[in-house]
């Protein structure tokens, strides 16, 4: 039952319990999938929460690919793998229109859909792609909809891209373009396992098979997992913390620190602040919170607001990096500040 309270609308703690309840199930079937990847799963299915895209970067060989396959499998979503290469073609994407006969020995122009009719695609190795073929995914990725030849056809819903990259290979890549980029909710950083964990895979998993998973949600839950986060509640305080860490990113702000000056080239876009608010409302579900807090806006900025920062050359001559930069913010931003009379 949802209670209205003085600023918006309370979760009862049955509701709150209830929903956490959920989020634990679909974590405990990940990190059964992904051994020792705790945080990492944690911000997925808070970014899974949020209904935002997640852009996954590491190593190949690091579960990646897994990570993804896991999280479709245990949602019950229809899922789609598309592996991006320099001749892929936006029609490639989103699909197009054939000539077929009908009746009457008539030809006409149907639409075949593309693979991004999904409930969640996976856009491996996303920057092999050309600019011109990762525009395709862009007003899909924020508006949920896909216009080919001047007529608009909606996604299935919910709808993720989860992308990956690889860091370090960058011969035959295209970097991506900073609005599509901003798209992405979260940019998350997958990191090498300890060798306790390589001592697990190699004695648990042979020939590297990943464990069988299956639904553990249905669709009913599903929706009252996404009303539930919809309705936790964002006091006012926090949300202008927010707002001033998204402020303090652009260096012509009063609050900015001063590597932001030094480094920064542009700051955090609007999208910046929506994120944070919505993946913190998700995050403090998960931890069986009925509002979210300060520790909650800290807990997701890194992944929220490092990829959206330019960085100018000299970042890179000294050595700083954007999640460098946004320690620096959390650091310097203070929490509360006081009005003045």
């Amino acid at each position: 039952m949802i209670t209205e309270g003085t600023e918006g609308a309370l979760l009862s703690p049955e509701r709150v319990a209830e929903a956490q309840g959920v989020a634990e199930r679909i974590l405990d079937g990940l990190n059964t999938a992904l051994l020792d990847q705790e945080e990492l799963t944690r911000l997925v299915v808070t970014a899974c929460l949020a209904r935002g895209h997640v852009l996954l970067e590491g190593l190949p060989g690091l579960g990646k690919t897994e990570l993804v396959k896991a999280l479709a499998a245990l949602l019950g979503l229809d899922f789609r793998r598309l592996q991006f290469t320099p001749d892929l073609l936006p029609g490639d994407i989103t699909g197009g229109h054939v000539l077929e006969e009908a009746e009457g020995g008539r030809r006409e122009l149907v639409f075949h859909e593309g693979p991004i009719f999904t409930h969640l695609l996976l856009a491996d190795e996303i920057n092999r792609a050309s600019p011109k073929t990762q525009s395709a995914l862009l007003e899909a990725m924020q508006e949920r909809r896909v216009t080919v030849i001047g007529e608009t056809r909606d996604l299935p819903a919910p709808f993720y891209v989860l992308a990956t990259q690889n860091p370090i290979e960058l011969e035959g890549t295209y970097p991506l373009p900073e609005a599509q980029l901003d798209r992405f909710l979260f940019k998350l950083e997958v990191n090498a396992v300890e060798r306790s964990t390589l001592v697990r895979i190699v004695t648990e998993r042979r020939a590297g098979r990943p464990p069988e998973l299956s639904a553990v949600v249905t669709l009913q839950e599903l929706e009252a997992l996404f009303d539930a986060t919809d309705s936790v509640f964002l006091p006012k305080a926090v949300i202008d913390y927010l707002a001033r860490l998204v402020d303090a990113t652009h260096p012509g702000s009063d609050a900015a620190p001063s590597r932001v000056g030094d480094y920064v080239r542009y700051g955090a876009s609007p999208r910046a602040a929506i994120a944070l608010a919505e993946s913190a409302r998700a995050h403090a579900l998960i931890a069986g919170k009925p509002n979210a807090g300060f520790d909650d806006v800290r807990a997701v900025a890194p992944s929220a607001l490092a990829h959206r920062l330019v960085l100018d050359y000299r970042a890179r001559l000294d050595g700083v990096g954007q999640r460098d930069i946004v320690a620096d913010l959390l650091e310097s931003v203070a929490e509360l500040v006081e009005e003045p009379a």
